[in-house]
């Protein structure tokens, strides 16, 4: 056999036991050249006045090709450690190291290029269907068309060309390092095997889960008011971040012993045929990796709650708006409204308009307050708000000496929580008002314009209202003492009124509730398109990465698989416990992922939006169904080695 034979044979072998890794790195490739193809799409061009996407999509690509950098020199490290006595065999021969380093690069340059060139084609053929979701996320109508980029074609061999030399380097200097009996043991001294659980561990794996508990409670008081500056909030932030990352580090390296250790002492050391193929070889597999679980863990962890975020932002996007504008339309001028109308008449489309009359005043709300802002530098004893009639709130019927606050939202409450009751003073020009404060209600009745910073709107008696308005202090009014709300009877012809209403060249106070919701799903769309996309890549590679390491296991333990074979035990009992033990290695980091994504969202999700369960729950459901496929395949590889094993 000469070496060409001998590169084409060992090409077949590779293909065949190396597929995913191949078409990981066809799918990273492809996403890579679309992303790039996207940067220099000249469709991108006409719609740079509505998401200025030049910017993050070349943020995304460097953060992508870091991603897939990582992923394929791991990759390339397990796969060289598992032919390692193959290259040792090599050198039992007679080859020199230099013959040896040509053939693998040479089969890996086959490889590595012929996907290389499949994903491009690929990632080319893709770019229309890609650009067409990102329209379509944000809103935007545009043509897009399908064109080759050479730019982008050379951005693409030049980055992965670059990966391929690093992959070289490594690979030269792996080979130089090892003498022929060091590469005969490597496969067998790269896991740590040790058969006894030390006190030590027991420790360490005590102190990991009390740091990841630890970091949970404090995420919960992130912004309930517990932290009072933002010098105590930066390092509550740094002590979440360090507690959870450290903890779930030693969490891998003695919890899930200690833990498997325990389960297995509470049945007396007598262990059915799954708990030995699934208990056991965790308890002490598990630990040898815990930097890389740590590492994909933890990104898993920022890529769902990454996504968790801008999607809970894009779902609220509506809601938001309705808040921000609590009509269709809201204009502060006579005239310009009165041209707003007549554009809406000679179009034949209905409408509904309302004139609320709103003045700013200062209100002493120090009584009501449940957390004491005055340590945060805010003065509550001299507030300004909006200041309505009763006429606004259906079904409210207040005396003189009442008032009650709208416009609830959950930053407001996380922010500066508010009693029940109590009473608060209205600040006049040239009297004061002395008020019950009958409790805070969720209804929007002002634009944003008027809410200071989405502080709420005060509501009192109209006779009392019609008194303020001329006792009011002109320092703190605002352009308008009302605003003009529009209503679109037909919902259909929202759309219509929208383009009338840029039409009708309005100040730029004027506003759209319609607008305010594609602006935000605009921003928003595109950040979520990115993360979903950067998400995808790291969950793909992950998941190979873990995929390739149940590869390494289960040929190392395909002499255990044969003595039982041997022993009775038939192949449906051995994969009862492999499916067990898979449920372990794969649902393990996704559970603490999942965990460490949920405490997270959910100490700060409410600065984001409106809604909380609904996109967030989606979120997790897709990453853990895509996750759980690379948890089924390495069952399907089990399968068949417990089958080769007799």
């Amino acid at each position: 056999m000469n070496i060409n034979q001998l590169i084409l044979r060992n090409l077949r072998k590779n293909l065949k036991n190396y597929y995913l890794y191949v078409f990981a790195l066809i799918f990273s490739v492809a996403l890579y050249f679309a992303f790039v193809t996207l940067q220099y799409d000249p469709s991108m061009d006409e719609v740079e006045g509505s998401i200025k996407g030049a910017a993050a999509i070349r943020s995304a690509s460097i953060l992508l090709v870091a991603i897939v950098t990582i992923f394929l020199l791991y990759a390339n490290r397990l796969f060289i450690k598992r032919r390692s006595k193959e290259i040792g065999l090599f050198q039992l021969i007679g080859m020199t190291k230099h013959k040896i380093f040509r053939i693998l690069s040479v089969e890996n340059f086959i490889l590595y290029f012929s996907s290389l060139l499949i994903g491009i084609f690929i990632g080319f053929s893709a770019s229309k269907l890609i650009i067409l979701t990102l329209y379509k996320i944000v809103g935007v109508q545009a043509i897009a068309s399908l064109q080759f980029s050479s730019m982008a074609l050379i951005q693409t061999l030049i980055v992965f060309s670059g990966i391929f030399i690093i992959i070289l380097l490594l690979n030269i200097s792996f080979i130089r390092r090892q003498s022929i009996l060091s590469l005969f043991r490597v496969t067998t001294s790269s896991e740590n095997k040790v058969k006894k659980l030390s006190i030590f561990e027991m420790i360490i794996g005590t102190i990991g889960i009390a740091s990841i508990i630890l970091g949970y409670y404090v995420s919960s008081k992130l912004f309930s008011g517990d932290f009072k500056s933002m010098n105590e909030l930066f390092f509550a932030m740094i002590f979440i971040l360090g507690t959870v990352i450290i903890g779930t580090y030693l969490f891998y390296k003695g919890s899930v012993s200690f833990l498997a250790n325990a389960i297995r002492r509470s049945k007396g050391g007598y262990l059915n045929i799954n708990e030995i193929l699934s208990l056991s070889s965790i308890m002490f597999r598990m630990k040898s990796n815990a930097f890389l679980l740590t590492i994909i863990t933890t990104v898993s962890a920022l890529a769902i709650g990454l996504l968790s975020l801008s999607y809970i932002s894009y779902y609220s996007a509506e809601k938001s708006a309705m808040d921000g504008v609590p009509a269709h339309f809201a204009l502060f001028d006579e005239q310009e409204a009165e041209r707003f109308e007549k554009a809406l008449q000679k179009d034949d489309i209905e409408y509904n308009k309302y004139t609320t009359p709103v003045i700013q005043v200062d209100i002493d709300v120090k009584n009501i307050m449940d957390s004491n802002l005055n340590e945060m530098n805010f003065d509550t004893s001299k507030m300004t708000l909006p200041l309505l009639s009763e006429d606004v709130l259906r079904g409210v019927n207040l005396s003189k000496n009442e008032t009650v606050f709208t416009g609830y939202t959950d930053i407001l409450q996380r922010f500066m929580s508010l009693k029940e009751s109590g009473t608060v003073i209205i600040n006049g020009k040239n009297k004061d008002y002395k008020m019950n404060y009958l409790g805070l209600k969720k209804d929007h009745v002002v634009p944003y314009t008027y809410a200071n910073g989405g502080l709420p709107a005060a509501i009192v008696d109209k006779d009392l209202f019609e008194q303020l308005k001329d006792d009011v202090n002109p320092e703190i009014q605002k352009d308008s003492t009302y605003y003009i709300g529009i209503n679109i009877k037909n919902p259909n012809d929202l759309e219509e009124a929208n383009k009338l209403f840029h039409e009708a060249e309005l100040s730029e106070k004027a506003l759209s509730r319609l607008d305010m919701s594609s602006n935000q799903k605009n921003n928003m769309g595109l950040i979520m398109f990115i993360v979903g996309f950067l998400g995808l890549t790291f969950l793909i590679t992950s998941g190979c990465i873990l995929y390739f390491k149940q590869m390494d296991e289960s040929e190392d333990e395909k002499g255990s698989y044969t003595i039982l074979r041997k022993l009775g035990f038939t192949q449906t009992d051995l994969l009862r416990g492999i499916q067990i033990k898979q449920l372990y290695n794969f649902g393990i980091p996704l559970i603490i992922g999942l965990l460490h994504s949920y405490f997270a969202v959910q100490s700060g999700w409410f600065l984001f939006g409106t809604e909380l369960w609904t996109p967030m729950i989606i979120v997790m459901v897709l990453y853990t169904g895509l996750y759980s496929i690379f948890g089924l395949l390495s069952v399907l590889y089990y399968k068949k080695v417990i089958k080769e094993a007799l």
